[in-house]
């Protein structure tokens, strides 16, 4: 039995490996080892997770994915769960989540018959809080759209105000041929910004060549 565990925030100005220590020492006060870390950046609410899918790819029959909220591992919508929970299913991977009690049942080994009512018991309370984690996500982001448009109609909402410094940071590295994964560890910008200034550059290159 392998413990691998996983580490989620959902964007780059938050710190993902915030909890490591508790996992590390919840783990030590029942006797387990976590083999590895795998730290994101990236928004429950979305199955585009490269380190989750990696610790997937890394288990055997039995290991266990250790975070420290359900919410961690799923903000998402009904059918992504559904599609997340088989995959944890049929590679037997056992979820355990600081918050969930019930869950800790799954470090311990059971003869057939309990672990089988472990599981199902685990499976069922998993269900209940990723829809809690996803029903609070989705009133966040109603109250936040909510709270624009008031501001909208007031005249007072002006939008997130550009990094100017960082972007033409990002403009000269992009220029300078700096690979994506070199200019995100250095200026700590989404794949998305970065997507638009390239676009940018691109055609500010253009037009420089034709004139």
């Amino acid at each position: 039995m392998y413990v691998r565990a996983y580490l989620r925030a959902s964007t780059k100005e938050q710190d993902a490996g915030r909890a490591k220590s508790d996992l590390i020492a919840f783990a030590k006060e029942r006797g387990l080892q976590i083999v590895s870390f795998y730290i994101e950046n990236e928004s429950g609410a979305s199955l585009q997770r490269p380190e989750l899918f990696r610790l997937l790819s890394d288990c055997h029959e039995g290991d266990i994915l250790l975070c420290e909220q359900v919410d961690r591992l799923s903000r998402l919508n009904n059918e992504d769960w559904q599609r997340l929970k088989a995959e944890l299913q049929s590679r037997r991977v056992r979820v355990v989540a600081l918050d969930l009690p019930t869950s800790w049942m799954m470090t311990t080994n059971a003869d057939d018959i309990t672990g089988r009512m472990m599981d199902a018991m685990n499976a069922m309370m998993l269900d209940v809080l990723a829809a809690i984690a996803r029903k609070d996500y989705d009133d966040r982001r109603r109250r936040q759209a909510q709270g624009i448009a008031k501001l909208k109609s007031e005249g007072g909402y002006k939008g997130r105000k550009p990094d100017d410094q960082r972007n033409a940071a990002i403009m000269n590295m992009l220029r300078r041929g700096d690979s994506w994964n070199t200019i995100i560890a250095a200026t700590g910008c989404s794949r998305s910004t970065l997507s638009r200034l390239a676009r940018q550059a691109k055609e500010e290159t253009a037009v420089e060549m034709a004139s």
